[in-house]
């Protein structure tokens, strides 16, 4: 009687790499010529970055905004032009997320870059995600862990009052080290269940003084493409 093995970690990230892969090159489709890009932060926005370098190289001129100090540091090394958020629109932003709602609502920051994310996304006229299919939830806060960016003078206040709204948070330390956002504040990881209503959650933390941001991301992505199974869907506001 034969035994079905378990997946093991090296064939995990193979897949996970292949599914970013292609979904960097789909998203290579949507940029033209002359383009300011938005350069998201995480895993599947930097396979979006290596792609668009390789494409430069090939002689596609554009100028890209980058959410991180990582990102812009990837973003220069495959030879993109890295430029400064100006006065002038971008024209798309690419980025990835934790979680994705069937509305397109997102949740992002586990990587720690939720309020420079949000300021591009807010810049651009057009925003589109990468995520695997894992990433599809129910509603948003299935995964338990909603991230807050915020000042370090109001962080135990921040915390007294997050708590008080029901979200127990912790400050995000990696290796026992307190970790500092490229905007020198402090992440607080809320732990929750399934948002019921995630406009009201935002809202009431947000009336929070030393809250920096969320990371809940709501209307704002025009489409979504979905790794899986080695093939990408594309969801789009409004219709699939």
């Amino acid at each position: 009687m034969g035994v079905s093995a378990e997946p093991n970690a090296t064939d995990v990230e193979s897949s996970a790499g292949e599914d970013l892969a292609l979904l960097a090159e789909r998203a290579l489709e949507f940029i033209q010529a002359g383009n300011v890009i938005g350069l998201g932060s995480g895993a599947a926005a930097s396979a979006f970055v290596r792609a668009l370098g390789r494409r430069v190289q090939g002689g596609l001129p554009v100028s890209c905004v980058a959410t991180s100090v990582p990102t812009a540091r990837l973003g220069a090394d495959v030879g993109l032009r890295i430029v400064d958020l100006g006065e002038t629109p971008l024209d798309l932003t690419v980025d990835g997320a934790d979680e994705v709602d069937p509305q397109l609502n997102a949740l992002k920051g586990f990587g720690g870059a939720l309020a420079r994310e949000r300021i591009v996304a807010a810049a651009s006229q057009r925003q589109i995600l990468l995520v695997r299919a894992d990433k599809l939830v129910p509603a948003l806060g299935s995964r338990g862990r909603l991230p807050v960016e915020v000042l370090p003078f109001a962080v135990r206040f921040c915390q007294r009052k997050l708590l008080e709204l029901g979200f127990p948070a912790e400050i995000r330390r990696d290796s026992g080290q307190v970790l500092m956002t490229d905007n020198g504040n402090l992440t607080l990881d809320c732990t929750t269940g399934p948002l019921t209503d995630p406009a009201r959650t935002q809202r009431a933390i947000k009336d929070i003084p030393g809250v920096i941001d969320t990371g809940l991301f709501l209307g704002t992505a025009e489409r979504v493409l979905v790794a899986n199974g080695g093939a990408v869907t594309e969801l789009r506001r409004g219709g699939n």
